[in-house]
């Protein structure tokens, strides 16, 4: 039996494989347990091995390169025309078999225990905001039934907290403030731990000159830098930015049939995460065209004038994008647009 391809469809416990010959011709299809797989890896002769890009997917590509194999991970969205009929285990190595031999398929690049390690605590840090928000939603909702409430934003919380300690019996039941305590709690909690987390992601980002650089874009800070420094690294595998950025999900879903061609929203597609810190820097940069006393920039007034300030702020991603890509690219700190220097 030479195998020269196997598709490895992951799980929790039990992994399917399907294996072919030079020819094409499938000659191996076996269940494995979760702590017989590298076993059985590690008995075979080097070959290609393909996998969804999904969960635990990283960690098992590491370990079979360590044993000689050739790994590639492919996103699970293109693996899935491959599928034939009916979704099982088996169909799915199959389809992975078939996919990670296609010589136009694209593949996402092994990242290393360092890089998950930041991105762990960026998915964390995700997690506790999202709890946070919540919580804070939910003192709102219940302190307005008893008239209680507050202007938005997180700095108006300390002052929703002391009217409702100022509240008397008569407004607030014992009750009610007993239970909203607990959610105040819980509440400071989730702030100390966001801070916590903040701290190790700015402690990595002054050691590394390649987050550092990043931080020099505008509407770019130690958030977004070090996050694209741990899902990025060295943009090698993008041929250009604008494959970055479409990457990214930030360029326009295109529908076109003959000669009629509709150009519709952003794909909204790759890493909702990066996407998310990009616009939301993007945001602040066109928020300081509305403040005195900031110098203006020419091209942005100009989109402004002929945008809407969400559209425009998705521009400047995009826009962003471009610029970081070649930063990564060329090792280079962000510098300004010709016109934007002689403007000043």
């Amino acid at each position: 039996m030479s195998v020269t391809t196997i598709g490895l469809d992951l799980a929790k416990s039990i992994f399917q494989i399907h294996g072919v010959d030079a020819r094409g011709n499938s000659v191996l299809k076996r269940r494995v347990r979760r702590g017989e797989l590298l076993a059985f890896f590690g008995s075979l002769p080097a070959c290609l091995v393909g996998m969804e890009a999904c969960s635990s997917a990283h960690h098992w590509a590491r370990e079979l390169l360590a044993l000689g194999h050739e790994v590639r991970l492919i996103p699970p969205q293109y693996a899935k025309p491959y599928v034939k009929r009916n979704k099982t285990d088996a169909a799915d190595a199959e389809a992975i078999c078939e996919a990670v031999g296609r010589p136009n398929m694209r593949f996402v690049p092994v990242k290393s225990r360092e890089s998950q390690g930041l991105l762990t605590l960026h998915r964390v840090r995700s997690l506790v905001v999202r709890q946070r928000t919540a919580s804070v939603n939910a003192a709102r909702g219940l302190l307005s039934e008893f008239g209680i409430t507050a202007p938005k934003g997180m700095c108006r919380i300390a002052t929703l907290r002391r009217d409702m300690e100022a509240a008397t019996e008569d407004v607030l039941p014992r009750e009610a403030r007993a239970a909203l305590d607990v959610l105040f709690e819980h509440l400071d909690d989730l702030t100390k731990k966001l801070d916590a987390v903040d701290r190790d992601i700015l402690a990595w980002h002054k050691t590394s000159e390649a987050s550092q650089r990043l931080a020099t874009a505008p509407g770019v800070g130690p958030l977004t830098a070090t996050a694209l420094i741990a899902a990025v690294g060295d943009a090698s595998q993008f041929a250009s930015a604008r494959h970055f950025a479409a990457w990214l999900g930030l360029t326009p879903r295109i529908s076109a049939s003959g000669s009629r061609e509709h150009i519709g929203r952003i794909s909204k597609g790759g890493d909702r995460y990066l996407r998310t810190l990009l616009i939301h820097g993007a945001r602040a940069l066109v928020g300081t065209s509305f403040r005195r006393g900031v110098k203006p920039r020419p091209w942005l007034q100009a989109l402004i004038g002929r945008r809407p300030v969400n559209v425009a702020s998705v521009a400047v991603a995009h826009k962003t994008a471009r610029a970081l890509w070649a930063m990564i690219r060329r090792e280079e700190a962000y510098r300004p647009p010709a016109i934007f220097m002689a403007a000043a």
